[in-house]
Parts: structure tokens; sequence; C-alpha cells
């Protein structure tokens, strides 16, 4: 490509990446003179690009809506963040009924990818695994105290009880639950890349790991898979240190360097990364561990008792037992931080249940009871006028 012809493209990306630009600013950054950048603007101009000169002290150019989609600029980082939204879009079924535009954007950005960029790609989609988009979210509460790691009080969806492996990184069946103050952001394309390949080719990882309470760790992983849930991305693989399966936040991955060798993934039939992330989050220690009999299936409280947040068993009926016991019964088990916003959500059931622990969590569900009973009483109108 002509020199020229390469700067008219980066001007063209300057202006998609942000407001108004100087004209001293684009000069400064292209390499070239005031004069010069005037020019290429009217190159830009020659091709229907919508470009507008703004006057004034801070004047300069930027780019104003046009009749037609001008050519659009991407960085490699960018380029992958729209790939894996279409990705995302289509797993959540958000696209247009036929489905056509989102396959068709994504495949033109695919075949202009440079190629360690589209190999990477695949190696994330190869490896990426995702929950159940569908699960309602329950109301979130505030978090604890500053100064300690921060729990949530009450789920905000699917997977709230986020794991935060304190330290050095913890169990999957041990996981603690502390997400961060800010929203969740997504992992870097330097730490999402090397994991994806190592994912794919079964190579061992070295991770440099931020807990939410600051302390930095190393920890040398075997990858068995990405996983998105509930906004987050972890990466779930065997710690060959101490032979225990560990999770991993991406977005608090400082840095994944791939090591030398190879590791051969589990070869016995067993939970997928998805399966491991959604027990580990059910299963994190938290201040109360909750036992209840409910009666009735798996699909009529699952909408409920999402599965990142409880782990539901059958429970046997006895033989000769009565009517509800031949009908079906599980024991739903969940560990929180807080019970009080439980008893809505078993209410929101409506089936019946049994309280097995905590007994504080009778008192709870009485006093909502009662609550309820109380505002269902027709108004009390003596003594109005």
């Amino acid at each position: 490509m002509a020199r020229p012809t390469a700067r008219v493209l980066t001007l063209l990306e300057l202006l998609q990446s942000s407001g108004t630009r100087t004209v001293a600013e684009l000069a400064g950054q292209l390499g070239v003179d005031e004069r010069t950048v005037r020019r290429y603007v009217q190159h830009l101009l020659e091709l229907d690009v919508p470009v507008i000169s703004v006057r004034g002290r801070y004047g300069g150019y930027r780019l104003a809506p046009g009749y037609r989609m001008p050519p659009l600029m991407l960085n490699d980082e960018e380029a992958l963040a729209v790939l894996l939204g279409l990705v995302a879009g289509r797993r959540a079924g958000l696209m247009t009924s036929t489905g056509v535009a989102s396959e068709t954007a994504a495949a033109k950005v695919r075949r202009v990818l440079p190629e360690r960029l589209g190999r990477g790609l695949d190696a994330v989609l190869d490896s990426l695994a995702f929950t159940d988009p569908g699960a309602p979210a329950a109301q979130a509460a505030p978090p604890d105290t500053p100064g300690t790691p921060e729990r949530p009080s009450t789920p905000t969806g699917p997977g709230a009880q986020d794991p935060d492996p304190a330290g050095l990184s913890t169990p999957l069946s041990a996981t603690h639950a502390a997400p961060p103050p800010a929203p969740p952001t997504a992992p870097r394309s330097d730490v999402l890349l090397p994991l994806a390949d190592a994912v794919r080719h079964h190579r061992p990882v070295r991770l440099r790991y931020a807990s939410a309470t600051g302390r930095h760790s190393e920890r040398t992983l075997h990858p068995y898979g990405l996983v998105t849930h509930a906004g987050r991305w972890y990466v779930t693989g065997a710690d060959p240190a101490i032979g225990e399966d560990r999770m991993f936040r991406l977005d608090r991955v400082l840095d994944a360097r791939t090591l030398p060798g190879s590791f051969a993934p589990p070869t016995e039939p067993g939970p997928g990364p998805g399966e491991r992330v959604l027990t580990a989050l059910a299963t994190a220690p938290y201040a109360h561990e909750v036992s209840l009999r409910i009666q009735g299936t798996a699909e009529q409280i699952r909408p409920r008792l999402p599965a990142a947040l409880a782990t539901l068993t059958p429970i046997p009926s006895a033989k000769g037992g009565d009517q509800d016991a031949q009908q079906g019964w599980l024991r739903a088990e969940l560990r929180v931080e807080r019970l009080n916003w439980l008893p809505a959500v078993l209410a929101s059931l409506d089936r019946p249940f049994v309280i097995e622990r905590p007994a504080e969590l009778r008192s709870l569900v009485v006093d909502f009871a009662e609550r309820l009973a109380r505002s269902a009483r027709p108004p009390d109108h003596e003594g109005r006028s």
C-alpha cells in the first residue's frame, strides 16, 4: 500500500476512535504537517466519508453521520471484541430473525483478520463454553464493609456468588466469593489468546494472578477450558503441584505464559468446564449452609434456584410413604452470606418445602408469612373520617 494511502486510512481510524481531533494533534500522530492533514481530509471527502470541520480554538475534524457506512478501521483488540460479541449475541438469541446479518458481519471481519489473530480466534471459539444464559437474576444487595473481601449478601444472577481465589488459587470445591466493587471487565486479548491456545493444544501455562485483596501469586495450570458465566470469564484446569482443580477469573489474570511441554487432558467421562464452574459457584463457602427439601421437579425449581446457586439431589421416596413422598422430593443445598432474601424466593417457588437447616431460616419464613398475611387483610377504617 502506498504510504499516503496508508496514512489516509490511519487518519480515518483516528477520527473513528474519538470525537473532534485538532489539526495539530492529527499531524503529530501521522508524522506530517498540517497542510498534508487537510489534503488527507479532502481524500476522505472524495470517498464520501463524512468528515466535517469544526471551527474555533479547539476545532479540528470529526466524523458526522453519513448516508452510508464508511470503511470501518479496527485494531486487533477491537476486531476480536466485535467477533466475540457476535458469537455471544447468537448464543443469547440477540440477532435478527434470520440470523443472516450477524453471520455475514462476522464473515466480513473474519476474512480480513491477520492470520495470527485468526488462529487465536479459532482457538478461543474451540475452547469456549457458555453456561445457561436463561436463568433469571435475583435481587442484589450491597457488599460488606470496605477493607474486607466483598461478598454478595444475595445473588445478583446465575453465578453471582462469584469465586475469587484468595492469595494462591483455591480448589474448585472451596472457592471464595468476592466480586469486585467495579462492574465486571472482559479479559485482555494478551491473556485470552494464550490461554485459548493452551487449552486447544494441551499446553501448561504460568499464570500471574491478583486476588480481590490485591495479593499477587503465580501458579502453573493445566487448562481444560474457558467459560463465560453471568458476565464473567473463567479458566478451569488442574494444578499439577497439588493435583487439584482450580478456577481463575480472567479479568484478574495479570499475565499468562505458555510453558514448554504438554499435558494429557482427562480421559474419563466427567463434568465439562461449564459444569465445573457452576458446581464451584454453588459450593463456595459462605456464612450459612442451607438445606431444604422441596417437592417438585428440577424444571420447576431451577428458575428460582439456578445451578450456580444451589445443588439439587433426588430424595428416594420411602416404601409405603404418603402420597406426597411418592410425587418426588428434591434436596436443595446452598451457601449464602445472608438469609433474609430466601423467604421471598421460597414463596415464589409455590411448592411444598421443608427447612432442614438452619433454624434461623424457619423464623425468617414465619415472619415473612405473617407480614404477607397482615398485608392481605382488609384495611381497618375505624377512626377514619
